[in-house]
């Protein structure tokens, strides 16, 4: 490597360190040699912090999590067909890393994974054997011993063949996979059991979402209740959850931006529908679809809490609740109203 190729990496990684830094708690890392991966922005709400409030993305505008399948995450990986390998790189404008990639296709779908391949690849659920694996499963493999964990990361696309973001001078691409991947991992939900990545956490298994009652006299009960139903949400959750978010005040606004009832940020409304968060018909609705996309997603209410209020990333990140004061606060305080039901 020259002077000049040095000189040139530096700067890449000092321009990522100066776009970045403002959003992030934690370090920079853009390689599974630089260490840890960026952690979780965690910002105050008007009561408490939300995903939203706390930078997370848990439903882009083009799809929920609960809906996702495998073709949708090999064809959104199509679309990054050609694109430069850059290293460190994770703006589709410019080019991508191999980790780029994956965590790129992922959020567009409403997944938040890490940043780096290792930690990536321990996201979701493990796969026995390529035998078992499904298009969009995460294959990876350990290079360098060098490296903490895994260095490489793709795409599987079923057939034997792989999307990946290789190395400097390629572009992305479809291969065969080349060797038997060191790990292989599942980030969706399974349509044959219905488990989901909430299995990694700590093994618990999938709870049915709460059905506890709402006293009548509860503020906006009736649109709790409609858009519950509607959603399969527990009306006394969605309550519990607009209590704590906004104290029942329509008209919320918190330091970050959340707005209205139930504490939406803007680009997470437009991305559940909601059009105007300061509509509590609108809002309820939008926080109860998104409540549906946690609890599928999580499996348990106190994780889904968890993802609401410090983002989905942050609750697989730690395999569970994240040990933030005010997320633990949150989930808690919501939990003792409802009866502590898991």
């Amino acid at each position: 490597m020259t002077v000049a190729d040095v000189t040139s990496r530096i700067a890449q990684i000092q321009s990522q360190l100066a776009l970045l830094a403002p959003r992030s708690t934690g370090s920079t890392d853009f390689s599974a040699s630089l260490g840890q991966a960026l952690g979780d922005l965690v910002a105050g709400g008007s009561t408490a912090p939300s995903a939203q409030s706390a930078g997370a993305s848990p439903v882009p505008s083009s799809a929920s999590p609960g809906s996702v399948t495998g073709a949708d995450v090999v064809g959104e990986a199509r679309k990054y067909l050609g694109l430069p390998y850059v290293w460190g790189g994770t703006d589709p404008t410019k080019g991508l890393d191999c980790s780029g990639l994956v965590q790129l296709v992922y959020k567009n779908l409403g997944y938040d994974l890490p940043r780096v391949s290792f930690q990536q690849a321990a996201s979701g659920r493990p796969v026995a054997s390529m035998s078992e694996a499904q298009p969009g499963d995460l294959i990876a493999w350990d290079n360098s011993s060098r490296n903490n964990g895994v260095d490489h990361i793709a795409i599987y696309i079923g057939g034997g063949k792989m999307i990946e973001a290789p190395r400097t001078g390629l572009d992305v691409r479809i291969i065969d996979v080349p060797t038997t991947p060191d790990v292989i991992r599942r980030i969706l939900p399974d349509a044959a059991t219905g488990t989901s990545g909430a299995d990694a956490l700590g093994g618990a298994a999938p709870v049915a979402p709460l059905s506890g009652a709402m006293s009548p006299s509860t503020p906006f009960a009736g649109l709790f209740a409609s858009a519950g139903a509607r959603h399969g949400v527990a009306p006394a959750l969605l309550a519990a959850v607009a209590r704590q978010e906004s104290g029942f005040d329509p008209s919320a606004v918190s330091p970050a931006g959340a707005q209205g009832l139930m504490q939406l940020m803007p680009a997470t409304a437009q991305g559940l529908g909601v059009t105007d968060s300061f509509d509590p018909t609108q809002a309820v609705d939008g926080a109860a679809k998104l409540l549906r996309d946690l609890l599928d997603r999580f499996g348990r209410t106190d994780l889904a809490l968890a993802a609401y209020n410090a983002g989905p990333g942050a609750v697989m990140r730690y395999d569970g609740i994240p040990p933030y004061a005010e997320t633990q606060k949150y989930v808690s305080s919501i939990m003792t109203a409802l009866g502590g039901a898991r």
